[in-house]
């Protein structure tokens, strides 16, 4: 299964391959996306509001081998992705600090865990 988490400021405008991204969906490439246009509304949404909102589906899905897909902003939206992550890691998977952090290394081994952030 493949997960792929999408962040940017508007629909409208940044949403480049939104017809890829269908596709992409259609054909089974990617079995779920999530996307998180943060300046569409009032309230700011990102995409780690996104992973936390779906904490014990987003969890679930690692624990039985899904790859996550991250794309957007690299500062700071890749660290507080990385610490929403951790954090799910930790609540959901009921490990340890050091733990978490040994299984989010262990899917970025196995390519498991991909982003492409600038």
């Amino acid at each position: 299964k493949n997960w792929f988490f999408f962040v940017l400021l508007y629909f409208k405008t940044d949403f480049l391959y939104q017809s890829e991204m269908q596709q992409y969906l259609q054909t089974g490439v990617l079995q779920k996306i999530s996307l998180a246009f943060s300046r569409d509304q009032s309230e700011k949404i990102y995409v780690q509001d996104k992973m936390l909102e779906q904490a014990s589906d987003f969890y679930s899905w690692l624990s039985n081998g899904a790859s996550i897909y991250i794309s957007g902003t690299k500062d700071p939206m890749s660290r507080d992705v990385e610490k929403a992550i951790l954090h799910i890691i930790e609540t959901q998977g009921n490990k340890s600090v050091t733990e978490a952090n040994e299984y989010l290394d262990n899917l970025k081994k196995e390519g498991r865990y991909q982003k492409d952030v600038y």
